[in-house]
């Protein structure tokens, strides 16, 4: 099992709490997310970008 810091767990938080209110929005395009899978990727990818521990992306096979 993958550990997250707790700024990452918070940062997913919220980009869940967002989704279903229906304001996240994924990437360029404005596009609502309502795919919780793409949630919590973006919220990880957010949760890197600010120096979070995070474990590394897995490549698809």
């Amino acid at each position: 099992m993958a550990k997250y810091s707790a700024k990452a767990q918070e940062k997913v938080g919220e980009t869940m709490h967002e989704m279903k209110e229906g304001k996240l929005k994924s990437g360029k395009s404005d596009r609502k997310v309502t795919n919780p899978k793409q949630a919590i990727a973006i919220g990880l990818s957010e949760a890197r970008k600010e120096g979070a521990k995070v474990p590394k992306k897995s490549s698809s096979k």
